[in-house]
C-alpha cells in the first residue's frame, strides 16, 4: 500500500512538473486566498495580544463597571467600539461611585467620563481635545507616573488639570507646563501635573492618556449638567476578594437602581477592552470574505484538473489496460489536486506573513504567529484540494479504457 501511494505521489509530481506554468497559476489562486486569511488572522491576533497584554498587566485585582445601552448584543458591541462617546445615555452616576467605594475590601474607585471638546489656551483655540474627568484614585488604579507636578490630590483646589505627555509637548510647550492655564467650557483650569510618556493607545479604559487632559469629575459635574460616566474602575485590596466584590457591586447597584440591571461588571478573566468583542466579529467576517477567493482558486484548480484529465485520456486508457483500477486512477488525479492546493497553501502562508509584517511596520502591534493559524491554513488547503479535485478524479476514474485508447489529441 505504501509503495502504491508513493507511486501515485511521484506520478502526480511528474505530471505537475510537465506543466509548470499552468501549475503555478493554479497554485497562485489558492495562495491568494490563503494569504488573505493568514493576513487577517495574524493581524487581528496581534491586536488581541496587545489588548490581552494590557488587560493582564497587574490587573488581576481590577474590576470594571460599565453601563448597558439597552440594546441588543450586536448594537451594544458596535457602540462600545466608538471610543469616548460610546454611551449617549450612561446609566452610571457619581452616586454609584460612592456606593461602590463603600463596599468592603474595595481599595480604590475611579469613574471615567471621557469626551472630546475644544479648549482655549490664551488666545488660541485647540479643537478636538480628549477630556477625561476622574478622581485622585485613578492614578493609583492605572499606575500613572508623573513627569512633573502632582495628580488630582484632594488638598488641591478643584479647577486643576493634569496633562498627557503628548498634548503637553504639542499644545503647552513641553513637560514644563506647570502653572499654565486654559479655558474649558467657560471654566479656567490650572495645570498642576504632566504625565510621563505612557505609549499605550489600546487599553481597557478606551482613552489615550498621552493625548488627554485630565480634570476632577466632581468639579466637572458642577458646570456640566449631565456628565456621562462611561466606566468605573475598581481596584480590590486582594485578588482573592474580586469575586466577592463583583457580587456585592451587582447587589448594591441593583438595590440603588431599584432592580434595574442597566450595567455590567467585568473582571480581568473577561475581555476588558471595549473593542474586543467587535474585533472578533470583524475578524470572522473578513475571514469569511477572504474565503470567497479560496473558492475561486478552488474552481481554478478543478478547471485545470479537468483539462488535465481530457489531455491524458489515452494515458488513462493505457494504465487501465495494464491493470490499473478505477481507484488507482482516482487517487492519482486526487493526489495532483491535493499537491497543487497544498503548494498554493504554503505559498499563501509565506505571502500572508510577509504582508502582515509589512503592515505591522506602520502599526503599534506585531503580527501574531501561532500553530493554530498553521493548522487552519493546512486544513483549508487540504479541503480545497479534495473538494475541487474529487470531481475531475472521479471523471478520470470512470473513463472507459477501450474508448480512452482510441482517443487522440
Amino acid at each position: 500500500m505504501a509503495l502504491l501511494l508513493n507511486t501515485h505521489l511521484h506520478l502526480a509530481i511528474d505530471s505537475l512538473r510537465r506543466n509548470r506554468g499552468r501549475t503555478f497559476l493554479s497554485a497562485l489562486g489558492i495562495a491568494i486566498g490563503v494569504a488573505s486569511i493568514v493576513l487577517i488572522l495574524s493581524l487581528t491576533g496581534g491586536i488581541n495580544q496587545l489588548i490581552n497584554a494590557n488587560s493582564d498587566r497587574n490587573n488581576a485585582d481590577l474590576i470594571l463597571v460599565r453601563p448597558l445601552a439597552g440594546k441588543n448584543a450586536t448594537e451594544s458591541i458596535i457602540d462600545e467600539f466608538t471610543s469616548n462617546n460610546q454611551f449617549t445615555k450612561s446609566s452610571l452616576t457619581l452616586e454609584d461611585v460612592k456606593t461602590i467605594s463603600k463596599i468592603e475590601k474595595v481599595s480604590s474607585t475611579a469613574p471615567i467620563a471621557a469626551s472630546t471638546n475644544a479648549i482655549k489656551i490664551g488666545n488660541r483655540t485647540v479643537q478636538s481635545v480628549d477630556i477625561v474627568a476622574t478622581n485622585a484614585d485613578f492614578a493609583n488604579i492605572v499606575s500613572l507616573r508623573l513627569k512633573n507636578g502632582q495628580f488630582l490630590e484632594s488638598s488641591l483646589r478643584k479647577n486643576v488639570a493634569v496633562l498627557g505627555y503628548d498634548i503637553a509637548m504639542q499644545q503647552f510647550g513641553g513637560t514644563e507646563s506647570l502653572a499654565k492655564t486654559f479655558n474649558y467650557n467657560g471654566q479656567n483650569f490650572l495645570v498642576v501635573g504632566v504625565l510621563d510618556k505612557i505609549d499605550d493607545p489600546v487599553n481597557y479604559n478606551g482613552v489615550n492618556l498621552d493625548d488627554s487632559v485630565i480634570i476632577d469629575i466632581d468639579f466637572a459635574s458642577t458646570f456640566e449638567s449631565s456628565i456621562q460616566i462611561q466606566q468605573i474602575d475598581v481596584r480590590a485590596e486582594t485578588t482573592d476578594s474580586v469575586t466577592a466584590i463583583t457580587e456585592s457591586i451587582h447587589k448594591e447597584l441593583s438595590k440603588t437602581k431599584n432592580g434595574d440591571q442597566n450595567f455590567s461588571v467585568i473582571t480581568s478573566a473577561e475581555d476588558m477592552h471595549p473593542a474586543g468583542s467587535l474585533l472578533s466579529i470583524v475578524s470572522g467576517m473578513l475571514t469569511l470574505v477572504a474565503s470567497i477567493s479560496l473558492i475561486v482558486g478552488g474552481i481554478g484548480v478543478m478547471n485545470i484538473m479537468l483539462v488535465s484529465v481530457s489531455e491524458r485520456t489515452r494515458e488513462i486508457g493505457i494504465r487501465k489496460s495494464v491493470g490499473a483500477s478505477s481507484g488507482n486512477i482516482l487517487l492519482q488525479f486526487l493526489f495532483e489536486s491535493i499537491i497543487l492546493s497544498i503548494s498554493g497553501g504554503i505559498l499563501g502562508f509565506i505571502l500572508g506573513y510577509i504582508g502582515a509584517f509589512i503592515i505591522s511596520l506602520m502599526t503599534p502591534f506585531a503580527p501574531h504567529i501561532s500553530w493554530q493559524i498553521i493548522i487552519i491554513t493546512s486544513a483549508v488547503s487540504l479541503t480545497v484540494g479534495i473538494l475541487f479535485g474529487i470531481y475531475p478524479a472521479i471523471k478520470a476514474a470512470n473513463k472507459d479504457p477501450i474508448t480512452s485508447l482510441k482517443y487522440y489529441r
